[in-house]
């Protein structure tokens, strides 16, 4: 550990403010007015400073946005924009991250805009694998520390916390406080990792460290904030709630922090359980998703099985029930219970509920392919062609209303390629793709026993076997091993990266290892295929996954 520095403390406590926000990607004045609202606060709670998280100025990840020199332009722009504004302020410092070129490179940089001096600039060292940031940006290499209220202020940005090198690089450059930017997406178990690893580099340095993070759902990345401030011994000061915008201040007294000024009380907001994590995440994707992209509100074909039914009510709690629209569409297979359960569900949540048959379209399609499948038994083509009658009614809708569709596909089907292309797979956004079905049931029940009284979800869906109805008493164990060895598998193979044979020592049985691994190689053109879903663990299908399709796996042959 470093010796300890005598810090140069200002005659009253350091006030510093963060700005848990969750800007839009590309709006570079809505999210500057919003940067300036954060500022005009924080101005009020008496902050000599407010950070903001990483790339807040433009929204992250930005991606192939950066190779435009317009947009880069622009975003210079803003930045000096901010600046004169500050410097009219004359009593506050910003602290904004934002994409630079300087010297002929793009950087993901932290500028530091204060009142009296030119804006100085910190760019990121460490970049990030998931944002593939090795495409756009170059890697800083210098620390950098500033003078705020008479503190001597690391900058740092993301992923640098992950490694030793940045803070100790800003600790050698004689920085008493550690500020980090970041734009830290949500897994499960990412938060307590983000804690973690502040602390690691708040104890190696001794200084204290406070990380901003963004909030917010962006192409299938949820932000989850929980912003939070470690004292020099790493012990944990403040966290904001995860989930939310919100703004607060600490104070910086005596070399390390001390009580918020305001709140007090709620100065580490709760840790939430599991299911209630999830639930926020997949919500908030949800929301931004539909808000952003500016959709009038979203449309979802109810089956009465658990998957639409849990969708369903994850819609209505993002974005309430007056915007939200459901269809049944039976076929001759659907079991009256399900469409009574579906009625029951939309009554008990007050959506607009619709139903229309599908058994017409079937006919016409039979009629139209006779001649063709003469001779041939009935099959998936026939089911799919259900699948499929269902998602032109569904589009049809949405192209006259302008609703987002939402599938409601699982992840542990997406892995194995139960699902219909251009059918149940059809949409603008798969909300449970990146949920393992296991998971699903947990969920279902979490909602229903949030509040007393309020149970939207029926328990004949959570209690029934799980099926497609495309044909006389299917359910889903007839052709794939039960959920729990399913998802079992899923996982261990998928976010652990372990071998065949690894899944089979631990203890699941061979013949469905094999059997789940061979289909999930040959659903992989499937996936590729499906809209764009919203990640919760740690390796999900879309950004975090990329498998060769024509492809032959050594492991699909598994004995």
């Amino acid at each position: 550990m470093p010796p300890p520095l005598t810090p140069a403390l200002p005659a009253s406590p350091l006030k510093i403010a963060a700005a848990q926000i969750n800007p839009t990607l590309g709006d570079l004045a809505a999210n500057t007015d919003r940067i300036l609202a954060a500022v005009e606060e924080a101005r009020e709670s008496g902050a000599n400073a407010l950070v903001t998280p990483e790339l807040a100025l433009c929204g992250c990840p930005p991606e192939d946005l950066l190779f435009c020199p317009d947009f880069l332009a622009a975003c210079d722009n803003a930045v000096n924009s901010l600046a004169e504004k500050i410097e009219a302020l004359g009593d506050i410092a910003l602290i904004v991250g934002h994409p630079a070129v300087m010297d002929g490179a793009r950087y993901n940089a932290a500028s530091v805009l204060r009142p009296g001096y030119a804006p100085a600039v910190y760019r990121k060292m460490s970049l990030s694998v998931a944002f593939n940031e090795h495409l756009y940006f170059s890697c800083g290499s210098m620390p950098l520390v500033v003078d705020i209220g008479g503190v001597a202020c690391g900058i740092v940005i993301g992923e640098d916390i992950d490694s030793e090198t940045p803070a100790r690089l800003a600790r050698a450059a004689g920085a008493e406080l550690l500020l980090v930017l970041a734009a830290s997406p949500y897994h499960i178990g990412k938060p307590s990792e983000r804690a973690r690893n502040l602390a690691s580099r708040a104890r190696e340095n001794d200084l204290p460290a406070l990380c901003v993070n963004l909030v917010g759902y962006q192409d299938e990345f949820v932000f989850d904030g929980g912003s939070l401030a470690v004292d020099r011994s790493g012990k944990l000061a403040a966290r904001l709630p995860q989930f939310r915008e919100t703004l607060f201040c600490i104070d910086c007294r005596e070399g390390d922090f001390c009580a918020p000024l305001r709140d007090c009380a709620a100065a580490i907001a709760p840790d939430l359980c599991l299911e209630e994590e999830i639930w926020r995440a997949l919500t908030l994707g949800i929301r931004d998703y539909v808000e952003k992209n500016r959709f009038p509100g979203a449309l979802l074909g109810l089956s009465g099985g658990i998957d639409s039914a849990l969708v369903l009510a994850l819609v209505v709690d993002a974005i309430g029930r007056d915007r939200v629209r459901t269809v049944i569409m039976p076929s001759p297979y659907t079991a009256q219970m399900g469409i009574d359960d579906a009625r029951a569900m939309t009554e008990a949540l007050g959506t607009r509920h619709d139903e229309i048959g599908i058994e017409p379209v079937m006919r016409v399609y039979a009629n139209l392919l006779a001649p063709y499948f003469a001779g041939m038994p009935a099959d998936t083509a026939e089911e799919n062609i259900q699948a499929r009658a269902r998602a032109m009614i569904l589009m049809a809708i949405s192209n006259k209303t302008g609703d987002l569709v939402l599938t409601a596909g699982n992840k542990s089907e997406m892995a194995v390629g139960y699902c219909t292309l251009y059918g149940d797979m059809a949409g603008g956004l798969a909300v449970l793709t990146d949920i393992p079905k296991t998971m699903v049931y947990r969920l279902a029940r979490y909602r229903n026993q949030r509040e007393p009284g309020d149970a939207p979800i029926p328990e004949n869906i959570i209690n029934r076997p799980p099926s497609a109805e495309l044909k006389p008493g299917q359910t889903d164990q007839d052709s794939l091993p039960p959920y729990e060895i399913l998802d079992a598998i899923i996982k261990g193979y998928m976010e652990e990266n372990k071998s065949a044979a690894q899944l089979v020592k631990d203890g699941l049985p061979r013949e469905d290892v094999a059997q789940v691994i061979r289909l999930f190689h040959l659903a992989e053109y499937k996936r590729r295929q499906a809209p764009v879903g919203i990640l919760v663990t740690r390796r999900g299908f879309g950004k975090n996954w990329r498998y060769p399709i024509a492809s032959y796996s050594y492991e699909r042959n598994f004995p």
